[in-house]
C-alpha cells in the first residue's frame, strides 16, 4: 500500500479556452506524466520499423521469434519455432526476390490473410526494403480487397493459400493489376493455370525464397518519414480509407514501453520528485523481457496486434500465433502458456462465461468460499492493495484455478477495440492473478492514445490516461450538448502526436479530421481533473461492437430500408454488445395489404404490436442483409416497432429529417434493453440445450 501518496499520472501543460470566434471550446491538455518535459528522444539507432527488426535480429539471433501450431493427418500438433536469425534470413531472401521481380521502393505490397509467420516475413520485408505494407482484410466489406488492391495500386499480394481463390475470383477485377501472387504455402494447379489466364505469376513460398536465395540483394532502408504501412479501416459510406503510417511513427510505438527509456524517465523525475513510488512500480510491472511470450490471434490487418507484436520484436521476445480456430483458443493457450493476452471485449466476455460456467458446476460451500474470497480480495484492492498483496490465500486457494484456465503464466492482460464492462474487468482483476488494463486508440494513433495503470481500480470503467507520446484534450460538440469545460468534462476526444500523416488520396477527409495538429477522433470522452478518460459516445455514425468490429449504420440502414413493409429503420449498437438492433417504422399501406392477406384484423397500431409481424419483418431484414453479402455482425438480430415515423415533435430528427441519434437511444432505451435481454435468454437458452 501507498499510505495515501497521491498517485500523478498525467500533468497539464495547457489550460482549457472558451468557445471564441467561431472556435469551438476546449478542454485543458493533459500529457503523460512520462513526458512532462516534452516527448521522450527516441533511441539512436531506433528511427524506422525496420530498425526495430533489424536491431533485435542482431542483438537475440538465437532467441525464439516466431511460433505456429502444423496440421498433420487432421491433428494440430505442439508449436513449432524460428529463431530471430531464421526470420531475418527468410526477410532477405523475400525481399531480394520481390527486388527480382522489378518492385521499386514505395510501391505497394499486399498481405492477405490470417496470422502467421509468413505474414510477418512479407511484412519486414516491405520494411527492409522501402516498400509499403498494406493489409488487405475482407471483414470490411464483400469488395473490401477488390477496392484496396484498385485504390492502393497494390503490384504483388502475399496470400493465404486458402484466400487464392478470392483473389482470382471474377468479383475481383481489380486483382489483374498485380504482377505476382506468393502464396504462403503453395497455390494448386488449377489457380496457377487461373493466375497464368489473367497474366498473373502464382509462387510458393519455397520457390519465392528460393529465387531471393539465388538472387541476393542488400536491404534499401526506408528514412523515418516514408510510409511505413497503409492500414484501411472503416468509412462511413462503407468504402474503406486507407491510413497513412510512418516508419518514424510506428519505431516511436514499438519502442515506447523499452526499459532503456523508463530507466532514463525514472532517473529524469527522481529529480524533480514528479513521480511516486506506485507509477515506478507500474512501469516496472508493465515491461516485458525476453522471457515474455505473447499469443497472438487479434487479425495483424488491426494496428493493435501489429503494434504489440512489433513491440515484442523489440525486446527480442516470442509471438505464438494461434492455430486459426478462435473457438479453440483455450487449447492454444494451454499448449503455448503466454504471458501477455491482448483481446477484444468480446474474448473477455468469453472467458467471463466460461469461468462463472466452470462455477455454476461447483458444489454450494465450494461456490459460497469461492464468493467470500472474491469480495475479501475485492475489498483490499479497492483499498489500496495490489493485486499480489491482496490476498496470496484467495490467489493460492480459488484463483491459481483461474490462472490455470490461462494457461499459467499470464501477467498481463490488455483490453482494447471497444468499452469493456466494468463488472467484467473488475472480475478478471481479481480472479486472473495478472494485471489486467484496458486501452483506448485508433488506426490513426497506431494503437494506444491512453493507457490504464495496473493495480489501482480507480481506473476501472475507463480507458486510461495519455500515453508517452500523445497529448490528449476534450473538444466542444454544442449540438449534442458537450462541453469541455463543464461539469463532468465531456466532449470529442482529441488527440496531438507523432500519428498517421494523412488518407491515401483524400487529403480532403485529412483536413476534415486533423486541426491545428490535433486529430479529432469522433468519440466523446468525459475526464476528471486529473485527466482520466472514459469514453462515453460517439459523434459520428459510424461505432465499433464488443469484438471491436466497425460499423457504419448509415450505410447499413439504407440496405435495410429495401423491403416493402420498412418504411424507416434506425439501426443501434452497443459497444459493450456484440448485436445489432433496431427501431422500425413499418410502412402503412404495405404492412396492412401484408396484414389483411395474413388474417391479421384491428388499427395498425395494433397490427405493429404484434409478435408475428416483427418476426416477419425481421426475416425481411435479415433476408435483405444475405442478399447484399453483409459480414454476420451486420445483422440485425431484434427490432422494435414503432407506427408512428420519426418525428421532430419526439426530437428523434433534424429539421432536415436527419436522425438525431443520441435522442434516439434516450426515447427508445427502455424498450431496446428489453430486446437486448430477450437475445441475451435466447442465446443462454439455446447454449444449454
Amino acid at each position: 500500500m501507498e499510505g495515501g501518496t497521491k498517485k500523478v499520472f498525467t500533468v497539464q501543460v495547457e489550460d482549457g479556452k472558451p468557445r471564441k470566434d467561431g472556435r469551438p471550446a476546449v478542454g485543458p491538455v493533459f500529457r503523460s506524466a512520462l513526458s512532462k518535459d516534452g516527448f521522450p528522444v527516441l533511441e539512436a539507432d531506433m528511427k524506422t520499423s525496420w530498425d526495430v527488426f533489424r536491431v533485435a535480429a542482431g542483438k537475440y539471433p538465437d532467441n525464439r521469434m516466431l511460433g505456429w501450431r502444423p496440421f498433420k493427418d487432421g491433428v494440430i500438433g505442439p508449436y513449432i519455432w524460428k529463431s530471430y536469425k531464421e526470420v531475418y534470413e527468410e526477410v532477405l531472401q523475400v525481399g531480394s526476390a520481390l527486388q527480382q521481380l522489378g518492385v521499386q521502393p514505395g510501391s505497394r505490397i499486399g498481405i492477405y490473410g490470417s496470422n502467421c509467420p509468413q505474414w510477418i516475413v512479407a511484412m519486414q520485408a516491405c520494411n527492409g526494403y522501402s516498400l509499403i505494407c498494406v493489409p488487405l482484410y475482407d471483414t470490411l466489406g464483400a469488395g473490401a480487397v477488390n477496392f484496396i488492391i484498385d485504390h492502393a495500386e497494390i503490384d504483388v499480394i502475399f496470400v493465404q493459400d486458402k484466400k487464392i481463390k478470392e483473389v482470382l475470383s471474377p468479383n475481383c477485377k481489380s486483382a489483374k493489376r498485380v504482377k505476382a501472387l506468393v502464396s504462403f504455402t503453395s497455390g494448386t494447379s488449377e489457380e496457377i493455370t487461373t493466375a497464368d489466364q489473367i497474366g498473373i505469376k502464382l509462387y510458393s513460398w519455397n520457390d519465392f525464397l528460393k529465387m531471393g536465395k539465388d538472387n541476393p540483394a542488400q536491404p534499401c532502408a526506408p528514412k523515418p518519414n516514408d510510409t511505413c504501412t497503409i492500414m484501411y479501416t472503416s468509412g462511413t459510406s462503407g468504402e474503406p480509407k486507407g491510413v497513412m503510417l510512418s516508419h518514424e511513427s510506428h519505431a516511436m510505438q514499438a519502442s515506447s514501453w523499452t526499459n532503456s527509456m523508463i530507466r532514463s524517465l525514472l532517473r529524469s523525475f527522481a529529480r524533480y520528485g514528479g513521480l511516486n513510488k506506485f507509477i515506478n512500480l507500474c512501469l516496472i510491472q508493465l515491461m516485458m523481457t525476453t522471457d515474455d511470450v505473447f499469443l497472438s490471434f487479434l487479425p495483424l490487418a488491426h494496428i493493435l496486434d501489429r503494434m504489440i507484436e512489433e513491440y515484442f520484436f523489440h525486446k527480442g521476445a516470442s509471438v505464438g500465433y494461434y492455430h486459426g480456430d478462435l473457438n479453440a483458443l483455450r487449447d492454444d493457450l494451454m499448449e503455448l502458456k503466454p504471458t501477455l493476452l491482448v483481446g477484444v471485449p468480446r474474448v473477455y466476455e468469453k472467458i467471463y462465461e466460461g469461468i462463472l460456467k466452470a462455477l455454476s458446476e461447483l458444489r454450494p460451500l465450494r461456490k459460497l468460499i469461492f464468493n467470500a474470497l472474491y469480495n475479501r480480495k475485492l475489498a483490499n484492492m479497492k483499498a489500496g492493495y495490489t493485486q499480489k498483496t491482496a490476498s496470496p490465500f484467495a490467489d493460492m486457494l480459488a484463483f491459481r484455478k483461474v490462472k490455470a484456465r490461462l494457461g499459467g503464466r499470464l501477467r498481463l492482460l490488455i483490453s482494447g477495440g471497444a468499452p469493456l464492462s466494468n463488472e467484467i474487468e473488475e472480475f478478471l482483476r481479481v480472479t486472473s492473478c495478472a494485471y489486467f488494463i484496458q486501452g483506448y486508440g485508433l488506426t490513426e494513433t497506431l494503437g494506444p492514445s491512453t493507457v490504464c495503470y495496473p493495480d489501482d481500480m480507480s481506473l476501472v470503467g475507463t480507458v486510461g490516461v495519455a500515453a508517452t507520446y500523445t497529448e490528449l484534450r476534450l473538444e466542444e460538440v454544442p449540438e449534442m450538448g458537450y462541453d469541455p469545460l463543464g461539469t463532468p468534462s465531456r466532449g470529442e476526444i482529441c488527440v496531438r502526436g507523432n500519428f498517421f500523416t494523412g488518407y491515401y488520396k483524400n487529403p480532403e477527409l485529412t483536413n476534415e479530421v486533423i486541426t491545428d495538429g490535433w486529430f479529432h477522433t469522433g468519440d466523446i470522452g468525459e475526464m476528471n481533473s486529473d485527466g482520466v478518460l472514459k469514453v462515453i459516445d460517439r459523434k459520428k455514425n459510424i461505432f465499433k461492437l464488443s469484438q471491436g468490429e466497425y460499423v457504419a449504420v448509415e450505410y447499413l440502414e439504407k440496405v435495410y430500408g429495401f423491403p416493402q413493409t420498412v418504411e424507416d429503420i434506425w439501426v443501434y449498437g452497443d459497444s459493450f454488445r456484440s448485436m445489432l438492433v433496431a427501431v422500425v417504422n413499418p410502412h402503412e399501406e404495405n404492412t396492412m395489404k401484408w396484414a389483411e392477406s395474413n388474417g391479421l384484423k384491428g388499427s395498425f397500431a395494433e397490427i405493429c404490436k404484434s409478435e408475428v409481424l416483427k418476426d416477419y419483418i425481421l426475416k425481411e431484414l435479415q433476408s435483405v442483409a444475405a442478399k447484399n453479402k453483409l459480414r454476420g455482425f451486420e445483422y440485425v438480430k431484434g427490432i422494435v416497432l414503432d407506427p408512428i415515423p420519426f418525428d421532430i415533435e419526439r426530437d428523434l430528427v433534424t429539421a432536415t429529417m436527419k436522425k438525431r441519434r443520441n435522442y434516439m437511444l434516450k426515447y427508445y432505451k427502455p424498450e431496446i434493453d428489453k430486446v437486448y435481454q430477450q437475445l441475451e435468454e435466447q442465446r443462454i437458452a439455446a447454449k444449454s440445450k
